[in-house]
């Protein structure tokens, strides 16, 4: 695939995040592209990349929203699981340069207006304080989990050490 665009790796990545077991909304692909880069590209590149990208037959409109196609599944699957978000879009680039156009396929429309509705729909919710499932988890202050005990040594060990 040639050019490869940065927001052409963010999508698939958003896309994976926010499609595991069903066709994802707009508004979910546009929230899991925020939780995963920090910020939400703009709408021009988005619709462009939409464009791009199912041309290339790598994603698709299903029931009202948008899946990865088995292509783009396996392009995903090769990166490291621990791998940080910028080692993943970098990964996804080196694998989207490398494949290859294979026959014709349905190309999906978002228009420039959609996405625009949908960063708006994200930004409106953002700002209600109720549980964003794609949110990333607080880590806790101290080392130790609440209800957890500290490991003491036993009577004998210690006693040991000390004579």
């Amino acid at each position: 695939m040639y050019p490869v665009h940065d927001v052409d790796a963010i999508l698939l990545l958003a896309m994976s995040l926010a499609s595991k077991r069903r066709p994802a909304a707009l508004v979910e692909i546009i929230a899991a592209a925020d939780l995963a880069q920090g910020a939400i590209p703009p709408e021009t590149k988005l619709s462009d990349s939409f464009y791009r990208l199912s041309e290339y037959g790598l994603i698709g409109a299903q029931d009202g929203g948008y899946t990865l196609t088995p292509d783009a599944q396996l392009i995903l699957s090769g990166h490291a699981k621990k791998a940080k978000t910028p080692e993943r879009i970098y990964d996804i680039k080196e694998s989207l340069a490398d494949f290859h156009l294979n026959g014709e396929h349905a190309i999906v429309m978002v228009t420039v207006e959609q996405i625009a509705a949908a960063i708006a729909e994200h930004q409106a919710t953002k700002r209600i304080a109720v549980k964003n499932l794609l949110a990333p988890k607080p880590k806790p202050a101290e080392d130790q989990r609440p209800g957890q005990r500290k490991q003491y040594k036993s009577f004998a060990t210690r006693r040991r050490k000390e004579g």
